[in-house]
């Protein structure tokens, strides 16, 4: 199980994804869909629901309760790109 979670983190920062001060879009450049894009099919191969990812290079998706006590929600936020002042292009993360 370890070495499946550090495989799938070493993938995700190997894929570049700085992005641009420069641009006027969301993202701000194409490179960042390409984690969302891998985020986005490891969150339905693992089996949450209602997995999207939208024009803007968010993905959202929900894990169902397995339980059927009414619990409260929790969600986790998080951005993918990485700051044009200290790129990760080219990383080869060990």
């Amino acid at each position: 199980m370890m070495e499946r979670l550090i495989k799938r983190f070493l993938e995700y920062v190997s894929v570049e994804t700085t992005s641009s001060f420069e641009s006027k879009t969301f993202p701000s450049t194409n490179t960042q869909l390409g984690l969302a894009r891998i985020l986005k099919a490891e969150m339905e191969s693992i089996g949450l629901k209602e997995v999207v990812l939208d024009d803007y290079g968010y993905v959202l998706g929900t894990l169902p309760s397995n339980i059927e006590s009414d619990i409260p929600v929790i969600g986790f936020i998080a951005h993918m790109d990485t700051s044009p002042d200290m790129s990760g292009k080219e990383i080869k993360p060990s």
